[in-house]
């Protein structure tokens, strides 16, 4: 049986040693608190660890990438201050990988590298595609590659590499291509019934912060639409 951090809503553990841990995101989990108050990844990983480890006071626990609320997967967090440090910098050096599973509306080229310059608006959290002139702008890039095309239902299923990481990358990038993410009614569709948009976090690698070999950390979509269709392509 798997590990899970034994929470309400619970959470499965791919990961723990001393400096990390890693976990599944549940789809509609905040990564973080916000002003809803709902249940969010960080507190319950923290009330986690002082159960588990019968630990006093506050718990330290690193928040070093964060997934959109609809959006389940793996996520790592630092449970030293070293740790922390060390994977933050691996952040903005580039070198922490991150590999998303999407389905996507419409035969998506085989293959292609994305780049686009984003801007937000944090009033509306609505980022759109402008100008690589504008000065607030931040590039964004991604490369990504077809894994399977459904011709009935005209959907394909993509996997994605991040090269940066900007909020809302993925989704945004896809859309303004022409290919927005099923069941994604912020940047595609607004009447798409489909729950939440079709996008998981298949996997992460980086360097151990202490031992620094190169740790890899994967899971898989549920077995739910519009994830069951593909079969063994979604792995």
């Amino acid at each position: 049986m798997p590990r899970t951090t034994g929470t309400n809503p619970d959470i499965p553990i791919l990961f723990e040693d001393n400096h990390l841990l890693v976990v599944c995101k549940p789809v509609h989990v905040l990564s973080q608190q916000d002003h809803t108050g709902d249940p969010d990844l960080l507190t319950l990983c923290k009330a986690y660890l002082k159960k588990q480890h019968q630990k006093p006071g506050n718990v330290f626990l690193g928040l070093l990438h964060r997934l959109d609320r609809p959006v389940g997967g793996v996520m790592v967090l630092a449970k030293t201050s070293k740790a922390a440090s060390r994977l933050s910098e691996q952040i903005r050096q580039r070198s922490f990988q991150k590999r998303y599973l999407l389905v996507v509306k419409g035969q998506v080229p085989p293959n292609a590298v994305l780049v686009h310059h984003l801007l937000k608006d944090p009033d509306s959290n609505h980022v759109k595609v402008v100008s690589q002139r504008n000065k607030k702008a931040k590039k964004a890039e991604l490369s990504y590659l077809r894994l399977d095309y459904h011709p009935t239902r005209d959907l394909s299923l993509v996997k994605a590499n991040l090269i940066t990481g900007r909020p809302h990358q993925i989704r945004v990038q896809f859309s303004v291509e022409g290919h927005p993410l099923l069941g994604d009614k912020k940047y595609g569709d607004p009447d798409d019934t489909t729950d939440s948009p079709a996008l998981f976090a298949s996997g992460i690698s980086f360097r151990h912060p202490t031992h620094g070999d190169t740790v890899r950390f994967t899971a898989s979509p549920p077995d739910t639409e519009p994830w069951k269709m593909f079969g063994q392509f979604r792995k």
